[in-house]
């Protein structure tokens, strides 16, 4: 019911956490970590548990993420492969 808005959701923000899923869709957190749990089962998305503090105060969370999407490279110079002189 809700798989559709949250995969849409992703596909325009990207990785996010459950919380912030939650806040902008209007969908209960509750709902939003039931339906997490199903698009993992259906292996569309990616998610692991996640501890952030806010003010000190630790706040446990899920991180999302489509299933074996890479992001494409960020632009300008890339670091030098160095060679391993034995």
């Amino acid at each position: 019911m809700y798989a559709a808005k949250i995969l849409q959701y992703m596909k325009i923000h990207g990785q996010k956490l459950d919380r912030e899923i939650a806040k902008d869709t209007g969908i209960s957190l509750v709902q939003v970590r039931i339906t997490i749990a199903e698009l993992q089962n259906l292996k569309e998305i990616s998610s692991c548990s996640v501890i952030n503090f806010e003010n000190g105060v630790a706040i446990e969370g899920i991180l999302c993420r489509f299933s074996g999407y890479i992001p494409p490279a960020a632009p300008g110079r890339k670091a030098a492969v160095q060679a391993i002189v034995a």
